[in-house]
């Protein structure tokens, strides 16, 4: 069973009038990476800035395996944070960048030197000790900064959207390293961004935030395939979210048609929210379909076909590898176990305010 390192327990945060986060409660299981997840504004940067001591908050306690650390600065911290801009020293070397932190600590030269080169190769940049930062591109100086971090053995790592200033191909590389050195160090990373498929691509476990609250917390798959509420599921990847009526059992009525389903417990004749994913509508001849409808776009994707089909006065987001050409009539099929029913909140502003990693 996965080991408790660090607890968030009721904690409140506001500058000025506004409230960043609102008792939020959260605990972290040792030797995960666990990503919070959620647009800007939505207190996740927070979150990590009290996790990492730079941050006090209003009310609330942070825990780390059973001590109250919530007074105690950065430096006394057994956590290192990585921030999107580099924060290296431009007129140090590399080696004496990484170095920084253990000199501070009164650590001895060999100790220093060995420490530097295996941070280094676990990096990938051997050899890289008496280069200056500005001689190397964006992604290298990000890995510098991760090695100034792990050099210092931290139980847990806090990455604050670091990957936020490379192109598209340096981030996706970087994402696998990080996935690698996760699983080689043994440590706890915890990772904020606003990316969907940075998240998807490297979490053991996703917090989605929004407005100082926890949404949801799971799995990817979890996030992914079983959206808790309509905010969820909207921010994560692509959904067509219907408002809908539960007939009964695995019966619910969608734009006035009736698609069979497997969830149940909802009672009878209740609105419900429906999300359909995009990639799990098929479109069928007309005749086949449960509902007909026209194509009216089709763009190109690289590995599918996106289209838009207007049936039954909705836009249904597709995606499909065959393309059905705009003008044409199709039918629309979705196979019951994808069609993911959500209780409706009782306000727009209804989230869940305690929820606990699981």
């Amino acid at each position: 069973m996965a080991k408790k390192l660090i607890d968030l327990v009721d904690i409140t945060k506001s500058y000025g009038d506004k409230v960043i986060l609102d008792n939020l409660n959260l605990y972290l299981n040792e030797n995960r990476f666990l990503t919070i997840l959620g647009p800007s504004g939505c207190g996740k940067t927070t979150t990590l800035r009290i996790l990492g001591g730079f941050e006090t908050p209003d009310k609330g306690r942070v825990i780390f395996e059973g001590e109250d650390i919530t007074m105690l600065p950065p430096n006394e911290r057994q956590v290192n944070t990585v921030f999107q801009k580099y924060a290296l020293f431009t007129h140090m070397n590399i080696e004496e960048n990484i170095a920084f932190g253990l000199k501070i600590k009164n650590k001895s030269k060999s100790y220093i030197r060995d420490k530097v080169k295996y941070a280094l190769k676990l990096v990938n940049l051997d050899g890289y000790e008496k280069r200056m930062p500005d001689s190397l591109s964006g992604g290298q100086q990000q890995r510098i900064a991760i090695a100034r971090a792990i050099v210092n053995e931290p139980r847990v790592l806090l990455l604050d959207e670091p990957l936020g200033a490379l192109d598209l191909k340096l981030r996706q590389d970087m994402q696998y390293e990080l996935i690698r050195l996760k699983n080689e160090l043994g440590i706890t990373f915890v990772y904020v961004t606003h990316d969907q498929e940075e998240a998807l691509t490297m979490s053991d476990t996703i917090v989605v935030m929004n407005q100082g609250y926890i949404q949801q917390i799971g799995t990817p798959e979890d996030i992914y395939n079983e959206p808790q509420n309509a905010f969820v599921a909207d921010f994560i990847g692509e959904s067509n979210i219907i408002g809908s009526t539960m007939i009964e059992d695995r019966l619910v009525e969608i734009l006035g048609t009736r698609f069979e389903c497997v969830d149940e417990g909802f009672g009878n004749d209740q609105p419900v929210d429906v999300v359909i994913r995009p990639e799990d509508i098929v479109l069928t001849d007309p005749a086949k379909g449960i509902i007909k409808g026209r194509v009216t776009s089709a763009i190109f994707k690289g590995v599918h076909y996106e289209m838009e089909v207007q049936a039954n006065g909705f836009e249904w987001l597709v995606h499909s590898t065959v393309l059905k050409e705009p003008g044409s009539e199709v039918g629309i099929w979705v196979d019951p176990f994808n069609i993911q029913i959500m209780h409706k909140p009782e306000s727009e502003d209804e989230e869940q305010e305690h929820v606990e990693e699981l």
